[in-house]
């Protein structure tokens, strides 16, 4: 029983990473209507970034672990969301306007762009931060087997919560969000009626941006590195977990992915770890066959 209820603690900060994942990738999909590996990309990016600057602030900068990681995470920030803007305005918009189902070709051409850069910009060097806020939190106690998550955990499931949140009443209960479903239902209609379709676009593919280099930051500040493949792996990953809550509502989303998280934990616990991905590939692909929530896109 102990030994279960680890493993659904374990299960906390890995759901709240799919369902934040999945909340900004459904962001973007409103407007775009396509497949787009680039969000996982940025969120790979965001977090090899993170490591190329923190790794230059301690050891040329000679700054201090916590200044070089502050360093690190400003420039990740500044990186990543100039090229999840640019990728946006000057790529997808266009692309999506004349031919979206170029969107696709697009996103793998960007992903190894971005994945490229990292690797050559760390002359292809594994870089690992030291490890920080790993003191434990005790939930529960059976006898000498306690039931613990690290603080950096806790952090990491607060803020990927919190983004979550923010992005629900943001398109709950403002006008953006009214003009967001507006332009994901029709952009035509929603132009007729006076709002900016090119805008929305923007203004949506730069909230998924955000959400994926932050996510990108705090998974990488948690696992200590970030690998040059991880932007054409998490882009697949992300593209199907977010399918399991259906691509129409960013929260509906988000719940499937948290689903996901924990049935992914539980089977690393009892299962065979190297199956693991291929029964989680395996369990995506059958609950998109059975369910086929979304409507065919022309």
């Amino acid at each position: 029983m102990a030994y279960l209820l680890q493993q659904l603690a374990n299960a906390i900060p890995l759901a709240a990473l799919y369902a934040a994942l999945a909340f900004g990738y459904a962001l973007a999909f409103g407007v775009t209507k396509r497949a787009d590996i680039t969000y996982g990309a940025i969120f790979a990016f965001a977090g090899q970034i993170l490591l190329l600057f923190t790794d230059f602030g301690y050891n040329r900068l000679w700054l201090i672990l916590p200044a070089a990681l502050a360093f690190g995470v400003i420039l990740s920030l500044v990186y990543s969301m100039g090229a999840g803007i640019w990728i946006g305005r000057s790529i997808m918009l266009p692309l999506v306007r004349q031919s979206s189902n170029t969107v696709i070709v697009a996103a793998l051409g960007i992903t190894i762009v971005l994945m490229e850069t990292a690797r050559l910009a760390s002359n292809t060097r594994s870089l690992w931060l030291s490890p920080f806020l790993n003191g434990g939190v005790v939930f529960w106690r059976d006898g000498t087997f306690e039931v613990v998550l690290t603080e950096i955990q806790l952090i990491n499931t607060v803020f990927m919560c919190t983004f979550i949140a923010v992005g629900a009443f943001v398109l709950k209960r403002t006008s953006w969000g009214r003009v967001w479903r507006a332009v994901t239902d029709d952009p035509l209609a929603a132009e007729l009626c006076g709002a900016s379709a090119d805008r929305v676009f923007l203004f949506a593919y730069a909230g998924a941006a955000l959400v994926a280099t932050l996510c990108g930051i705090l998974s990488t500040a948690y696992y200590g590195t970030m690998d040059f493949g991880a932007g054409l792996m998490f882009g697949l990953k992300v593209l199907m977990v977010a399918a399991v809550g259906g691509y129409s509502d960013p929260l509906k989303s988000a719940g499937g992915a948290a689903g996901l998280g924990v049935v992914e934990t539980l089977w690393t616990a009892y299962g065979p770890f190297l199956w693991r991905d291929f029964v989680v590939f395996s369990l995506l692909v059958l609950l998109l066959v059975l369910s086929r929530r979304e409507r065919a896109i022309p």
